[in-house]
């Protein structure tokens, strides 16, 4: 976005396009041949990035094409082994912390939701923007520019006395753009951050990014959802395999096929139909009867079937989370879960007793949920079905590598040393470590939270066809979802919530974008339940 004072034009066929930098222009940010290791690993081998002041500069790429790496060596997280690097114009020899970046005036919200659940919003808001010993912002005004920053954000106001654990996710999402934002910052990195957002929020976070894009800073956009990147971005720069491969494309005068062949490098693969043939499922292996996911809400059935996939949609915190976690045997308001086979049906009581009936879960949040960042890839990948790799008390590592190595060869899952920290994986490749953990106890029913959440498109396509084998199989699979595409492209059937309450069910016959979204806000074209 430009500093002319003209309004944002979004950027699809024939809308503005922003000039190209001028001969001589003094960049926000010049970041040129950069590069990372970590041990072996080569995350970065020739990182770059040109970013102007007053625009919003997205950048794309599979994950582990070293996109994040260059943002966190932008944040002070990491600092780069090689390349030159100057913000407005200054030689910067290296971003030595996230301190030294904020006074750079860089401030980044990474995909990662970071708040400290005791401590209220309002302590949020100003976590490492402030002292620590001696604070430097009056409380008044402290307040004040908290208040003023989350109105801009959240459709539903903010209370910032309460603690940050009692919010949403896309809350405590908010709660990290604002720390963002109240440090006044020259440069806004926004690292799929967009990710944990409702729709409404992340609208209204465009809105601001328009408005501050508009005074000068320069907005650094990291993105998987196609759509977003072709509302928002001026320009694209594109990494491949720890490389910028096309930099500063006008978003204006790209195309999703475009962007693709050059994050792929144009590697010819597969993809399954979307109108692939609806498979006859099976018998019911998981129930819930009577359920109320909130204390007013009317009482709900649900069930699926061997060789299903369900999609369980809506807008934020209608009930849709609620019902998984239910599911996994998180006990509801009132109602029954039952897992049922040929020989019984049996109550499902706890998430303990779920997984013993063969039902597993794969959280939302990788990192307050799933990952355990200390331990190494194969330890995080073996801990729930180590017994398996435990002969006479002794544990065989060389087992649980076995195992890893069959899912993630499934999964095409790279990993270069299974002994590294699942920290340097990518987010993609640290979600599908997460997923072969569970697929290895052979469930009966896989429980999906949002998983493809911040995961870029290849790694999309390598999860969807594991799915779909799952299934063939004879595995049933219910998955809350935030992508239309995703849900249009992989689901037999989806139920759409409001409220606490099944408020639409649409076979796949009946699947369609406007039949989706028209459900998700009440509209009637779509079959009411």
């Amino acid at each position: 976005m430009t500093t002319t004072g003209k309004p944002h034009v979004a950027h699809i066929r024939g809308a503005e396009v922003a000039p190209p930098p001028a001969v001589g222009e003094t960049m926000r940010i010049e970041a040129v041949g950069v590069t990372k290791s970590f041990g072996a690993t080569r995350a970065l081998s020739s990182g770059a990035l040109r970013l102007r002041p007053g625009e919003v500069h997205t950048v794309i790429g599979e994950n582990g094409s070293g996109k994040s790496t260059l943002v966190k060596i932008l944040s002070g997280v990491h600092t780069m082994d090689g390349g030159t690097l100057a913000v407005d114009g200054t030689p910067v020899d290296r971003i030595a912390s996230p301190r030294r970046a904020r006074e750079l005036g860089i401030a980044t919200v990474f995909q990662e939701v970071l708040t400290v659940a005791s401590r209220s919003v309002l302590d949020n808001v100003w976590l490492g923007a402030d002292g620590v010993v001696r604070r430097t912002v009056p409380g008044a005004e402290r307040r004040r520019r908290a208040r003023e920053i989350l109105d801009r954000l959240a459709v539903v106001p903010i209370d910032l006395d309460v603690p940050a654990g009692t919010l949403s996710l896309s809350q405590r999402q908010l709660c990290c753009i604002a720390r963002a934002l109240v440090m006044d910052p020259r440069v806004l990195i926004l690292d799929e951050s967009t990710s944990a957002l409702d729709l409404d929020s992340r609208d209204r976070l465009f809105e601001v990014v328009r408005e501050v894009t508009a005074a000068g800073t320069s907005v650094l956009f990291i993105s998987h959802r196609m759509d977003e990147i072709f509302t928002i971005s001026d320009v694209i720069t594109v990494f491949r395999s720890g490389a910028a491969v096309a930099e500063r494309i006008p978003a204006a005068e790209s195309s999703i096929p475009d962007l693709v062949h050059r994050m792929t490098g144009g590697e010819a693969r597969e993809h399954p139909a979307v109108a692939e043939a609806v498979r006859e499922p099976g018998p019911v292996v998981l129930e819930a009867e009577g359920v109320r996911l909130a204390p007013a809400a009317a009482p709900l059935d649900f069930a699926v079937r061997a060789g299903e996939i369900v999609g369980l949609v809506g807008l934020e915190g209608q009930g849709q989370d609620r019902l998984l976690h239910a599911l996994r045997g998180v006990p509801p308001s009132s109602g029954t879960v039952s897992r049922v086979t040929s020989e019984e049906t049996h109550r499902v009581t706890s998430p303990v007793d779920a997984y013993r009936s063969g039902i597993v879960y794969v959280p939302r949040e990788r990192r307050g949920e799933a990952l355990l960042p200390h331990l190494s890839i194969r330890e995080n990948f073996g801990l729930p079905t180590l017994r398996r790799d435990t002969v006479s008390g002794v544990l065989r590592p060389g087992r649980t590598l076995a195992r890893l190595r069959g899912h993630a060869e499934r999964l095409r899952l790279v990993i270069r040393a299974q002994g590294d920290s699942i920290s340097t994986l990518s987010g993609g490749n640290q979600q599908k470590v997460v997923i072969a953990r569970w697929l290895a106890s052979e469930p009966a029913v896989l429980l999906l939270n949002d998983p493809t959440r911040g995961v870029d498109l290849k790694a999309k396509r390598d999860l969807y066809a594991v799915l779909r084998g799952l299934c063939a199989e004879g595995v049933a699979v219910v998955m809350l979802s935030s992508e239309v595409d995703e849900l249009l492209e992989l689901m037999d059937r989806v139920v759409v919530f409001r409220e606490s309450a099944v408020v639409a069910e649409l076979p796949r016959s009946s699947l369609s974008r406007s039949a989706l979204v028209g459900a998700y806000f009440g509209h009637k074209d779509h079959t009411d339940v």
